[in-house]
């Protein structure tokens, strides 16, 4: 239990990291952009590899099919109610950042319950992925009025969830079958795709120009590098 507290804790604490380098000073409109295309390159690597890969071979096709369907599904339904109520880019990342890291440090803690080693790989591209999640929603937060309390209010909260969820991956770790685990990284990855293509790559253009697209690769890249090491 306590190196599922250790770990959940440390892929999370990139979130607050990024909320607090946000809330720390005004960075220019092109450095968030590319962040965030960093991010998303990474984010790209992950649901290849940590997610969609990993969970095919635990769960199968079909688990890992579903539970895209179902990410996806719930990721679209909540940012569209969000959107009526006035939502923006800085939400919709702060939505995805908990859509996809709740499924995603609850496959942590079924790691770890299963006895094998700490996924390094996983632990560091779930830290990595983060960060620019949360410097991109947080700035944009900001830019819009927001108060720092507030924003650092909020993503402690998300990232305290998403610690948590590695606790309770842990503690269930052995009563979920391979289907249903599939299923958790189709639901992570399927969040992560909607939320890419519809907030977090059209940001990073918009503010970073061409420029994005180059450190979209370097982002994929570096987490690719890191997944299959």
């Amino acid at each position: 239990m306590g190196s599922a507290v250790l770990w959940g804790v440390v892929a999370a604490s990139s979130l607050v990291l990024g909320a607090l380098l946000a809330i720390a000073r005004d960075w220019p409109k092109e450095v968030v952009g590319l962040v965030l295309a960093f991010g998303a390159g990474a984010l790209i690597s992950a649901v290849s590899f940590e997610l969609a890969e990993d969970g095919v071979r635990i769960g199968g096709g079909a688990a890992v099919g579903i539970g895209l369907g179902v990410g996806a599904l719930t990721y679209f339904l909540l940012d569209l109610r969000l959107e009526k109520g006035g939502s923006n880019p800085a939400t919709a990342l702060a939505l995805g950042a908990f859509l996809d890291g709740v499924p995603e440090q609850l496959v942590l803690g079924l790691g770890i319950a299963a006895g094998g080693e700490v996924g390094v790989s996983l632990i560091v591209a779930i830290f990595v992925s983060n960060l620019p999640e949360a410097i991109g929603s947080a700035a944009a937060m900001r830019a819009r009025g927001r108060d720092s309390a507030t924003i650092l209010r909020l993503w402690s909260a998300v990232a305290a969830v998403c610690a948590l969820a590695t606790v309770i991956g842990y503690g269930v770790g052995d009563s979920l079958s391979g289907e249903l685990e599939g299923g958790v990284n189709g639901f992570a990855a399927g969040a992560l795709l909607v939320m890419l293509s519809d907030s977090m790559i059209p940001e990073a253009r918009s503010r970073a120009g061409r420029a994005a697209g180059l450190a979209t690769v370097l982002g994929f890249a570096v987490a690719t590098g890191l997944s299959v090491t």
